[in-house]
């Protein structure tokens, strides 16, 4: 088993080793992996966060041994925090980084991070607004950053700026919680799962006050939430299908 380190600000992880392949997600600076098989120019990588597969570039990655790997998982989360950062080379130059970069792993890469950072767990009130952070991003299917993200990339990346550990795809993270029956029941940071005809758990967001949500559909944005689903003001129509609540924290 071999074992990676990503060294650039964001990373395409895609479907098949090809970069016409489909974007499934990103790893993120600082983010560290177990490599499952390699080939000449790609590499099929698990992620340690949250055991997501798939293929990335072998000029994107750094590999570091299993002791290295080993203390990194053991090692808390230590997060930037500002939406744009930047970690230092050992020759100056610069390099932006997004929010939620594992800047942790500064010292095995060789580079310097002074910036804003988050660590540890917070409390749950805290979920809302950073939620609010990501606002008006726009939606890139396997995006994770303020510059193109999904539905369950969004919940994610919010949860695990709090501290809390989510799957990655909104059908995983559905599995995870304890479910309720009410919006009436909702505290602001809960999720809201939603369906497709078929009954297959499609799309995910955070529960607002006052019967809102914030989620990621063309952008990230702020609707309605009602016990049929979520309400598009602007479109007159309810846009999502509502499927089940769930409390993580």
């Amino acid at each position: 088993m071999n074992y990676g380190l990503c060294p650039l600000s964001i990373v395409p992880v895609r479907e098949a080793a090809t970069d016409t392949s489909e974007l499934v997600t990103q790893v993120l600076y600082g983010e560290h992996f177990k490599v499952l098989e390699s080939r000449a120019k790609w590499s099929k990588i698990r992620l340690e966060w949250d055991a997501y597969e798939g293929w990335i570039d072998n000029k994107q990655l750094v590999s570091i041994s299993k002791e290295q790997y080993e203390a990194l998982s053991a090692a808390p989360d230590v997060l930037s925090a500002d939406l744009v950062d930047f970690v230092t080379h050992s020759n100056g130059q610069l390099m932006p980084i997004p929010i939620g970069s594992c800047v942790h792993a500064c010292e095995l890469l060789g580079h310097t991070h002074e910036g804003n950072t988050l660590s540890g767990t917070i409390e749950k009130a805290h979920i809302v607004n950073t939620a609010l952070l990501y606002l008006n991003s726009p939606y890139l299917w396997g995006g994770k950053t303020p510059f193109g993200i999904d539905c369950s990339g969004f919940t994610q990346m919010v949860y695990r700026l709090n501290g809390y550990r989510l799957k990655r795809d909104a059908s995983q993270q559905a599995t995870q919680g304890d479910a309720f029956s009410f919006i009436e029941e909702c505290e602001p940071g809960d999720l809201a799962f939603f369906d497709n005809k078929e009954g297959d758990i499609i799309h995910v967001g955070i529960v607002l006050k006052d019967n809102y949500i914030i989620h990621a559909h063309g952008q990230v944005r702020i609707d309605r939430l009602d016990h049929t689903g979520i309400f598009n003001a602007e479109r007159n129509t309810h846009t999502h299908k509502l499927r089940v609540l769930k409390r993580i924290v």
